[in-house]
């Protein structure tokens, strides 16, 4: 199984630019932080109380 097939499906997918469009909260399935992978370098995505988005190195 590959990564790809572990992610929540698309929000909505806007056909004029081929960009999917994905809800944090899916991608952040417990509620606190998702870990996402580049080029082997770990990033931390986490929802704030405040309701923002933090990406971390």
């Amino acid at each position: 199984m590959t990564l790809m097939q572990n992610l929540p499906r698309p929000a909505s997918v806007d056909r004029t630019s081929e960009t999917d469009t994905y809800d944090a909260r899916d991608l952040i399935r417990n509620g606190l932080k998702a870990d996402i992978v580049l080029d082997g370098q770990t990033y931390t995505l986490r929802i704030t109380r405040a309701g923002k988005l933090i990406l971390t190195k």
